[in-house]
């Protein structure tokens, strides 16, 4: 296991980082937001289908969630323990508070703005109208008061605030509504009441449109608060307000010193519920006096109150997306393709004994890692499948294929990783179902995540050998997320790399610690120390004249050594293009620190999720790997990560392509400058729209087409790849195509 080392590398003289004094890094969570920023960005592009405007701004209500209830909950810990330690930035717990609430704060506003001066006036444009309640008519006024009574006024318990009913406990991210009420026959002060809103009860309603063009809809909190006075009766409701507590959700778990994991997880699971307010969100019609009461009860300070023009929550506008059929409002279904040679095979071990496959989802079908498990499952030659999994689908045909596979009597090994935030209690459920069909659960090594998706299948051969085949990935085994995420699979049977996913299994559910391995990179044992050598090999190269290159897609980059040792490699004239989706703690274009890196970020209409590593390694072999490492210190140093290097020439080929399409994209693509903002990547006059993962699409639907019409000519199928005739891009990389180690020489 490698070790960090830690330095004070400083900027050059006279440069300063905009978010700290003179440590040439950006601010972790600074940089999250300015990610997050871009994303609300989506929800304002006119170029997007409206509904899928609509999903981007609910993408940040939930990024914006779980921001809050893990890195904002962690900073006001440290805050309230007195904890002064700057992070590799330079700032303090305290400093860095103070900066996230100002920007969250104008990201809310602007989010709120978008949703209110723009998504509801265009979606009446399409006949889609949100109304608050007192712009109902007569008729819709009449329904929506039926609808409360029959379906909405059984399920309420409201819960009063006096001496004799403290105040209850308000669940993590549920939704309240808080009501002002007085009782004049006993003084003039103002009461409170608390109507928690059952989770249940959808959040938008429809209101049925006879004989009307317009879909009407309004917010189930506008109708509580509308009729709210009804369970009150006696009294005067002067105002009711929605609102919503967040509180710390991060779990806390010594492993060490607990026996059972599953069930100490599912404790604190339960007392997640009422951890830590560390935020309100509530109408911004709240009274001064009520919100006083309200903070006071929930120990929260008001430098932590977003008050809102709109409904609480945004992110409830993502199940909208699917109540309103109008597929014209939304991206065009694309139908992914398979290989041939996958698509055609009926006993995929066979095939993939002929030859490795590298799939690009969502552009190539996630249906054949879901058919590797399957096919595992009924082949009575397979003797034993094991499995990672970090994150599945509600209905995951791979548990299914792995029950199917336990009843068939074969050796069925699953590693769970319970810790996967947020999937904790889905992953508890499958741990139990699984173990129920006697699977072999395990939770990894204590203290670390299990963050591979790897899969390894044992088969007896027709020379009674026995084999393995092994599918890695960068993606979860999800196929609902692989609709919607660029990532890559792996199929191989070649030994050297199925034994070492062999050992790798071995040292996570036996007691080997310090495995060895020579072709893949595994975190922690080797990953973030070979990073290192090859970022210095590039740097050395550079320094003796010869041509050097770097080229790196991740989702975060946070790692201090990784930055430092990616600096000195621009120093040493390194030509440097990393495409880092999120959080980037590294600061590009800076003269005599970073002149040579450039940092952009990717956003459309798939969210980027592949890692892909490339290093020419001048004069010899260019290493190029794929796996499910971002360079974060978590990934290196406190998760299991598997990551796989692509030795097939046509592989190669492939994905150095990939990486270049990306650097070419102008229209979903923007540049981090120095100052921590992100700016259009320049374009000459002369310049086209490019989108990559546009041109990624025209390219798998071609290639298919093609193997269509060879297939109805008898011809010989080509395989997935190759690009579009009329690629913007098939002029400007013919070199490439046919040398990924020697095109990657310009600069």
């Amino acid at each position: 296991m490698t070790t960090r080392k830690r330095t004070n590398l400083s900027l050059p003289e006279g440069v300063k980082s905009p978010f700290h004094g003179d440590r040439p890094f950006f601010n972790r969570e600074l940089s999250w937001l300015a990610f997050n920023q871009r994303v609300l960005e989506q929800a304002t592009n006119p170029d997007y289908p409206l509904l899928e405007r609509v999903r981007f701004i609910a993408f940040v209500s939930s990024n914006l969630d779980e921001f809050f209830e893990i890195r904002v909950a962690g900073l006001m810990q440290k805050v309230d323990s007195g904890i002064t330690r700057t992070g590799l930035d330079g700032l303090e717990p305290k400093e860095q508070l103070n900066r996230i609430r100002k920007i969250t704060s104008r990201l809310v506003n602007d989010q709120y703005a978008c949703w209110n001066n723009q998504l509801v006036p265009d979606l009446k444009e399409e006949n889609i109208v949100f109304k608050k309640v007192d712009q109902l008519t007569k008729a819709e006024d009449t329904w929506v008061q039926k609808y409360f009574e029959e379906s909405v006024f059984p399920v309420l318990t409201p819960l009063a605030i006096d001496p004799g009913h403290p105040f209850p406990q308000i669940t993590n991210k549920s939704l309240n509504i808080l009501a002002c009420i007085r009782n004049h026959e006993e003084g003039e002060e103002d009461l409170l009441a608390i109507l928690p809103v059952p989770r249940i009860l959808p959040r938008i309603v429809e209101i049925p449109s006879k004989g009307t063009k317009y879909r009407t809809y309004v917010f189930l909190s506008d109708v509580i608060g509308k009729y709210a006075s009804q369970l009150f009766p006696g009294f005067e409701t002067l105002s009711t307000h929605a609102f919503r507590v967040t509180r710390n959700s991060d779990l806390y778990i010594d492993e060490e010193e607990v026996d059972n994991l599953l069930q100490t997880i599912e404790e604190e699971l339960h007392k997640l519920k009422k951890g830590a307010s560390v935020r309100l969100e509530i109408a911004d019609t709240v009274p001064e006096n009520a919100l006083e009461r309200l903070l006071q009860a929930i120990n929260l300070s008001k430098e932590s109150v977003f008050r809102v023009d709109g409904p609480i929550n945004l992110l409830r506008v993502m199940g909208f997306y699917d109540m309103v059929d109008r597929p014209d409002l939304k991206f065009p279904p694309f139908p992914s393709s398979t290989p041939q040679a996958l698509a055609e095979s009926t006993n995929i071990f066979d095939t993939i004994s002929r030859e490795d496959f590298l799939l690009h989802h969502p552009f190539e079908s996630f249906t054949p890692v879901v058919e590797f498990l399957r096919q595992a499952g009924k082949d009575p030659k397979v003797y034993a499948i094991k499995q990672t999994l970090y994150r599945t689908s509600g209905d995951s045909p791979i548990i299914e294929a792995l029950i199917e596979a336990s009843t068939q009597g074969k050796q069925v090994t699953a590693l769970i990783e319970l810790k996967a935030r947020f999937d904790e209690a889905n992953n508890i459920h499958w741990a139990r179902q699984l173990e129920d069909a006697g699977v072999h659960v395990v939770y990894g090594l204590v203290g670390l995540k299990t963050h591979c998706k790897t899969c390894l299948v044992i088969r007896r051969e027709p020379d009674n050998t026995l084999r393995r085949f092994v599918h890695m990935g960068t993606g979860n085994y999800n196929p609902k997320t692989a609709r919607l995420y660029t990532d890559y699979s792996y199929f191989t049977a070649k030994p050297h790399i199925t034994e070492e996913v062999a050992d790798l299994f071995n040292s996570l559910t036996g007691f080997a610690r310090s495995p060895s391995f020579k072709h893949l990179l595994v975190a922690p044992f080797n990953l973030h120390a070979s990073i290192q050598k090859f970022i210095r090999q590039e740097a050395t190269n550079a320094r003796a004249g010869k041509p050097a290159r770097i080229i790196a897609k991740v989702n975060s980059l946070i790692d201090q050594e990784t930055i430092e040792s990616l600096y000195e490699a621009s120093q040493a004239g390194v030509q440097i293009d990393l495409i880092v989706r999120g959080i980037c703690g590294l600061i590009p274009g800076v003269k005599g620190l970073s002149e040579n890196i450039r940092v952009r970020s990717i956003l459309g209409r798939y969210l980027e999720h592949s890692r892909i590593y490339y290093f020419q390694n001048h004069g010899r072999k260019a290493r190029i790997y794929v796996g499910s490492a971002d360079w974060m210190p978590r990934n290196f140093f406190r998760r299991i990560e598997a990551v796989f290097p692509l030795e097939e020439t046509e592989h190669r080929k492939h994905v150095l392509e990939t990486l270049r399409t990306y650097l070419k994209d102008n229209t979903h693509s923007k540049q981090l400058r120095p100052t921590g903002t992100y700016a259009k990547v320049p374009v000459s006059k002369r310049s086209t729209p490019f989108s990559a993962q546009h041109f990624f699409m025209e390219q798998a639907l071609e290639a298919s087409k093609r193997s269509s019409e060879e297939l109805e000519a008898g011809k010989p199928t080509l395989k997935l790849r190759g690009e579009p005739r009329n690629s913007p891009s098939a002029d400007s990389t013919k070199k490439t195509a046919s040398d990924p180690d020697a095109a990657s020489n310009e600069k």
